[in-house]
């Protein structure tokens, strides 16, 4: 896979970035330092894999998990930015 479809949204004075491919989050200030947070934390998890395959289970995250993601600290939807990107990646699987 070359690239990780990312969700961002603004929590607090942070922004969260989610990869709805494997649900390993990032975050940071801004929307390009979550995006580089979630980078590094996708590229040690792939590097684990190599060496241990079975040391990180990853799947495609749920509907219900991506509800709880952008409603997590509201009961109504929140009106915060939200912003839905691709990241790329050196391809570093298998």
């Amino acid at each position: 896979m070359d690239f990780y479809t990312t969700v961002l949204r603004k929590s607090g004075t942070y922004w969260v970035a989610l990869c709805l491919e494997n649900g390993i989050v990032g975050q940071g200030d801004t929307k390009d330092k979550a995006i580089q947070s979630l980078k590094e934390a996708v590229e040690s998890v792939e590097m684990v894999r190599k060496v241990a395959p079975d040391a990180y289970h990853s799947a495609p995250i749920s509907v219900k998990e991506l509800h709880e993601f952008l409603t997590v600290e509201a009961r109504e939807p929140t009106l915060e930015p939200m912003e839905l990107t691709a990241i790329y990646s050196p391809r570093i699987l298998r």
